[in-house]
């Protein structure tokens, strides 16, 4: 009662590659097998990088304001 025939699936099947054809069928899982990989590179990649990048640029701001300070002071 609440599934589908074979019938259903094929007629189904039949109408999506009237409406995009194989081309775009296989374009559209070539894209999305890309963006697949890219995102399995990105996880690969180092995760301490950034922390270390942010780590470095607190650091700067801080050795930036004790420098800021004395000459404040002078003033």
């Amino acid at each position: 009662m609440g599934s589908f025939s074979i019938w259903h699936w094929l007629i189904l099947i039949l109408v999506v590659l009237l409406l995009f054809g194989r081309g775009k069928i296989s374009d559209l899982m070539g894209d999305m097998a890309k963006g697949i990989k890219s995102f399995k590179k990105g996880l690969a990649d180092e995760p301490g990088t950034e922390a270390a990048e942010e780590a470095k640029s607190i650091e700067q701001k801080a050795a930036e304001a004790a420098k800021a300070e004395p000459e404040k002071s002078k003033i």
